[in-house]
């Protein structure tokens, strides 16, 4: 809706006016004062247009069960494109020019670009303005062939992701949570097994086709996975997974509430509030909330286990184990879904939704995917340059699969609901 731009160009002239004049004082209770404006309206909006009917519905739900008459109502707003997005990115920037990381940036059409830089402004990476703005403020001449050819890779291997492997298991996902009910041991382990490769080829692959559509213009985004799925415990799933979020939140969410520089149960509070802060940014509903719980109480027992990641391959299974049970509730449309899922897997008899073909296409999806991630190098097919016929092939061949894939499928990406 073109109404939702007013937001992109409020956050543009709140966050370019609080810097430059946070930028032109020392005085510190003015600076705080201006910081406070920023967080405030950037918040605020983000706070409305995603969790306004979500803490109205709370409420009204929480006094019902008190015994209050309340009156049910709800506000019709629609969720704007990349809201979560590009609020955390520009509040990122106030914050970096509060704390002298980075100087004001004095042209608002350079800076207007870093907030609305359409590659990643739906759906990520979360960039830094110390990384961007430079790359913003020297694009002419910064496109050569080889960032052509080397974002044109990205751009099929992101495809491949989101329509070879993400798109072609969704509907076998789909089927199972759409009647949780009828969930049996063998289709709730394809459906969990399903999803993680789903959201990951999903996520993945956009963030690649936004990286690959980017080094057309010349300009480099930051990597925002490296195969989560091989960490062998889940501080590392996290360096791993959406790394751009989880360097945010640790910045800006984790290090200010104090990090670890206190109590045992001081950092004990820190970890699983940011965690539940992280859970409830991707979605306004008490299921995410969980999803973020579970990750943090899992960070809270491995902080006390003697664990060494380096030396316990076996963990890598295990840590798979516990993140696909979590995306249970992250991928359930409420906790009864996520329940009949998860008990349907104490049912032995038959398989479900799913013929025995849906399962073997749901695990090879998964062995593609794992094969795919160990073969390349930061997210890249490298092509064999001393050999550019088999190369060709290759990349033929990947551009015919993605071609038959999205002529059968076509799956809305899953962030875009974020």
């Amino acid at each position: 809706d073109w109404r939702f731009l007013g937001l992109v160009w409020l956050s543009t002239a709140v966050d370019y006016s609080v810097a430059r004049q946070l930028d032109a004082t020392d005085h510190e209770p003015s600076r705080r004062r201006l910081l406070g404006v920023s967080i405030a309206v950037n918040l605020g909006v983000l706070g409305f247009f995603k969790y306004a009917n979500f803490f109205v519905d709370s409420a009204q739900d929480l006094a019902s069960r008190a015994g209050f008459d309340t009156p049910s109502w709800t506000l019709n707003v629609l969720l704007p494109v990349g809201i979560s997005f590009y609020t955390f990115q520009t509040l990122a920037y106030t914050i970096d020019v509060y704390r002298r990381r980075l100087p004001a940036e004095d042209h608002l059409p350079t800076f207007a670009l870093y907030v609305a830089y359409f590659p990643q402004l739906v759906a990520g990476p979360i960039e830094r303005a110390t990384r961007l703005l430079p790359q913003l403020r020297d694009l002419p001449g910064r496109v050569s062939s080889q960032s052509t050819t080397s974002g044109l890779r990205l751009i099929l291997f992101g495809l491949i992701q989101k329509a070879v492997l993400a798109d072609v298991v969704a509907p076998h996902v789909n089927a199972v949570y759409a009647n949780p009910e009828q969930t049996t041991l063998v289709s709730g382990l394809a459906a969990i097994v399903g999803f993680s490769i789903q959201i990951y080829g999903d996520f993945a692959g956009y963030s690649n086709i936004a990286r690959g559509t980017s080094r057309l213009l010349g300009v480099e985004l930051m990597v925002n996975f490296t195969q989560p799925y091989l960490s062998r415990s889940i501080t590392e799933f996290w360096r791993r997974w959406h790394i751009s979020l989880s360097l945010w939140l640790r910045d800006y969410l984790y290090i200010p509430l104090g990090g670890n520089r206190g109590t045992i149960n001081a950092t004990r509070r820190n970890l699983m509030l940011t965690m539940l802060l992280g859970g409830l940014w991707h979605g306004a509903a008490w299921t995410f909330v969980v999803w973020g719980g579970l990750h943090g109480l899992y960070l809270l027992l491995e902080r006390g286990s003697p664990v060494d990641e380096r030396t316990a391959p076996g963990w890598a299974a295990t840590t798979f184990a516990l993140v696909a049970l979590t995306w249970v509730p992250f991928r359930a449309a409420s906790f009864s879904d996520a329940i009949d899922v998860l008990l349907g897997l104490s049912r032995l008899n038959g398989t479900g939704q799913l013929s025995v073909i849906d399962i073997a296409t749901v695990f090879l999806a998964g062995l593609a995917m794992v094969t795919l991630d160990q073969r390349r190098r930061n997210q890249e097919l490298t092509p064999d340059t001393n050999r550019p016929v088999q190369s060709g092939a290759l990349y033929g061949a990947a551009a015919v699969m993605v071609f038959i894939a999205t002529a059968t499928t076509a799956e809305p990406f899953i962030y875009f609901q974020f």
